[in-house]
């Protein structure tokens, strides 16, 4: 792997997510994470938390998505993530993080706007990156269900 010389605007980075069936999109925003930050620190949403929030349970487990994202180059290191951790500011009380990064399709929701003050104030920052719009999980599940529909 090639070494990053170049001094980088924060050392513990942090950003979230479900990173259900891994694609481009969540590539995308490790990379940039990793771009901006020495160590970079990914939260995972346990299998329960995506169901309560979602409606839905996520199609790779937990465990599985942790592995996945472990073995990307950009992270350095995985947690989960659930109700004890969710909020930015309380994780941020147990991680210490210099930045906390999130796609810009969140950029104008009132809690991240509310989680960036509070994450201001405690000397921390919040990042938002351009969401990569031609693929989510949630258009990967559509295809796949439009795809099992049509017959053989």
């Amino acid at each position: 792997m090639k070494k990053d010389n170049r001094v980088k605007k924060y050392h513990l980075g942090f950003t979230a997510g479900a990173f259900d069936l891994f694609h481009v999109g969540h590539l995308n925003i490790l990379r940039k994470c990793k771009e901006q930050c020495e160590y970079l620190m990914v939260g995972v949403m346990t299998d329960e938390f995506i169901e309560h929030q979602k409606g839905s349970k996520p199609v790779v487990p937990l465990d599985e998505r942790m592995e996945i994202l472990s073995a990307i180059r950009y992270v350095n290191e995985v947690i989960p993530v659930d109700y004890h951790n969710t909020s930015k500011p309380v994780a941020w009380t147990l991680y210490h993080f210099d930045v906390c990064f999130s796609g810009d399709d969140h950029a104008q929701e009132p809690g991240f706007l509310w989680e960036q003050k509070k994450l201001r104030e405690l000397g921390s920052d919040m990042v938002f990156f351009p969401y990569t719009k031609k693929t989510s999980s949630t258009k990967i599940k559509e295809i796949i269900s439009q795809i099992s529909q049509k017959p053989l």
